[in-house]
């Protein structure tokens, strides 16, 4: 087994972060494996040195310890360009240039009384630029600084039967077992996400599936309010051929009043626990993990 925790430095770890490490972690040394750590940098513009030192300083207070050293994102913009020249190449993703306003209208417009669809990235995208090219597209250079939209429709042409995962944990609705994903459903809910943004060569989802797959994991070990999340990322890693890990999708850490934590709430911080006199094992507690 080899799971992993993968925080972004954008501001301080929280209880919830505290749960899902240490849970990581112990299923990891449970079963005799390995316990990986990734730092999520893809974000430039929010992504700070201080915060990435502060989760490392609080890691390691916790206890925690990881089995190599830590991969960070900001490091792997190679093996994105790459995934992406194979996609286009394929041509199974396409520019778009619609912009949030251009596909709010397009979603909202009259269908048969439809409301308009949402999805794991929000709402679900209209098609508005799919099909603009002509085909053999992909034999041209893939264009920079542009968005780039997964055709879900062309992906799961590709793949064949209908993707499916493991859940270990439970997703928000208690899904368990062995998940089902129809083609129906990918393409009504999830629709053509966006794998590249206009100024980053790729999408949380492209680097979770390509980092995860880099670094072997076969548990993924995270929170319920990825769960819809984990269609897109099964989808893609069909396409490319890449190992679909078990995934195990655990309860939120929320706060009196039902509403789960963020980074904003600095009072959850691990360090503000620290500078308050808790323990380690006074967090576990907390988070329903003590020895």
């Amino acid at each position: 087994m080899r799971t992993r925790f993968a925080p972004s430095p954008t501001g301080p770890l929280h209880l919830g972060h505290a749960y899902s490490a240490l849970l990581a972690e112990d299923m990891a040394r449970a079963a005799g494996g390995v316990f990986l750590l990734r730092i999520e940098d893809i974000d430039s513009t929010r992504s700070r040195p201080h915060w990435e030192a502060q989760i490392y300083d609080d890691l390691h207070w916790l206890g925690l310890d990881w089995d190599a050293p830590p991969m960070r994102q900001s490091d792997r913009l190679p093996a994105y360009e790459a995934a992406l020249d194979a996609l286009w190449a394929r041509e199974l993703i396409y520019p778009c240039h619609c912009s949030r306003r251009d596909i709010l209208a397009a979603a909202s417009a009259p269908q048969e009384g439809t409301e308009p669809a949402y999805g794991p990235d929000g709402l679900v995208y209209p098609g508005t630029c799919r099909g603009l090219r002509a085909p053999g597209y992909g034999a041209t250079p893939r264009p920079r600084g542009e968005a780039l939209r997964l055709d879900m429709a062309r992906a799961l042409a590709q793949i064949g039967a209908d993707p499916w995962f493991e859940e270990t944990g439970a997703g928000p609705m208690g899904q368990t077992g062995r998940i089902a994903l129809s083609r129906g459903q990918l393409l009504r809910q999830v629709g053509d996400v966006v794998l590249s943004r206009r100024d980053f060569p790729g999408s949380y989802h492209l680097s979770v599936v390509l980092d995860d797959a880099a670094q072997a994991i076969t548990h993924v070990v995270r929170g319920r309010d990825l769960f819809e999340a984990t269609a897109i990322h099964v989808v893609l890693q069909r396409v490319m051929g890449l190992e679909t890990p078990v995934y195990h999708h655990h309860e939120l850490i929320r706060d009196a009043q039902g509403k789960r934590l963020a980074k904003r709430d600095d009072a959850r911080a691990i360090a503000a626990y620290r500078e308050a006199g808790a323990t380690p094992e006074d967090l576990r507690r907390m988070v329903g993990l003590a020895r």
